[in-house]
């Protein structure tokens, strides 16, 4: 297997961090707060649209807030070759946030949200309506220990410096681009 190069250097990386850091904040902002041209920001941000690095904008949902305080995984192991036949029957129940094809003793690990442990179960027993799903084994989250993120693993990539240099410079107070 041959390692392809990283698609990002350290500045796509920092450009991701402050996305995370002032989701609102424009071009011109990122500028400013990364130290680099607008049109660096934005060209830098449309490539990273364009490869699938950013793969949304929308608001990150606090489950809890909304709602939805109970959150299970659940392994299935399903009939061999089902895979199509699970992926439709998951995708057709709104409490199944996401589910991932995987090796072990498990084929499917499946992330469910509901707002109650009576719809839990309800969503549990929809699961096993599935007449590919042979068994399933769910496991009740108490608390989040670690919320989603990615940063820590792109910051600690050891990613290459940009390949350019800043064209942002403050010149003791004035600011203006090279």
């Amino acid at each position: 297997m041959v390692d392809l190069p990283s698609p990002l250097d350290a500045l796509d990386v920092e450009l991701i961090g402050l996305l995370r850091e002032h989701p609102r904040a424009g071009a011109l902002e990122l500028s400013r707060l990364a130290r680099v041209a607008r049109a660096t920001v934005t060209a830098r941000l449309e490539r990273l649209d364009r490869i699938g690095v950013i793969t949304g904008h929308g608001p990150d949902i606090g489950l809890r807030a909304a709602g939805f305080g109970v959150q299970a995984f659940v392994s299935l192991e399903i009939a061999q070759g089902a895979i199509d036949d699970v992926r439709a029957a998951l995708d057709a129940i709104p409490g199944v946030l996401s589910a991932y094809a995987t090796t072990g003793s498990a084929d499917v690990l499946c992330h469910i949200a509901a707002a109650s442990h009576e719809d839990l179960h309800a969503t549990l027993l929809e699961v096993d309506r599935s007449p590919a799903v042979m068994r399933s084994t769910s496991v009740v989250v108490l608390s989040e220990v670690v919320a989603p993120r990615t940063l820590p693993l792109l910051r600690a990539a050891g990613l290459p410096a940009p390949s350019r240099a800043p064209a942002y410079r403050n010149t003791g107070g004035v600011t203006r681009g090279n």
